[in-house]
């Protein structure tokens, strides 16, 4: 309770810090959970997925994807920690926790991106099965990642930012799903 409390406070300071804000609250299950809105240049989206420890590790892989796309090492190193943390706290979340010690671990952005590509891999079904209390996401796609192979993530804007490639093949991909 203590690390959950702890993770709470360092995203609401994260979020305040970063323009965005943070609400909680508790649903008619007895779940406590996070509603993130997300400030863009274009609109504000706001997300609320209904597994509070969950909504903070998103708030957290959001961070990891843009500093992805900006070539962003460092800032990358600190997403990741802050979702090794909170991924503890999630059912079956040692694999993330594993993924996200492997981008914290390195500089080498390849090898970032690669694990990257697996903690998506394992976010994304956690996601979907959370289920939502508002806003949408949307399950992106770059077919080109990786030699061919393809890659996908999770986004919170319509507008491709591939993480995989970065400044050089930005708009590269496609929405393959959009979770309500």
């Amino acid at each position: 309770m203590t690390i959950k409390i702890g993770i709470l406070s360092i995203l609401s300071v994260s979020l305040v810090a970063c323009g965005d804000a943070a609400t909680k609250t508790e649903d008619h299950s007895g779940h406590d959970t996070m509603t993130i809105t997300t400030v863009n240049s274009d609109s504000t989206v706001s997300v609320s997925l209904k597994d509070a420890s969950l909504n903070a590790v998103y708030q957290h892989y959001i961070h990891l994807k843009t500093a992805l796309v900006n070539g962003d090492v460092v800032e990358a190193k600190k997403a990741a920690m802050a979702i090794e943390e909170g991924a503890v706290q999630l059912t079956d979340g040692k694999a993330i926790a594993a993924e996200a010690a492997k981008v914290s671990a390195t500089s080498d952005i390849e090898t970032q991106r690669v694990a990257f590509s697996t903690m998506s891999n394992l976010l994304i079904p956690k996601v979907k099965a959370s289920g939502f209390n508002s806003g949408e996401l949307y399950v992106e796609y770059c077919p080109m990642a990786f030699n061919d192979k393809g890659a996908q993530w999770i986004s919170n804007e319509k507008e491709i930012r591939n993480p995989y490639f970065g400044d050089k093949m930005l708009t590269c991909g496609e929405i393959r799903e959009t979770l309500k």
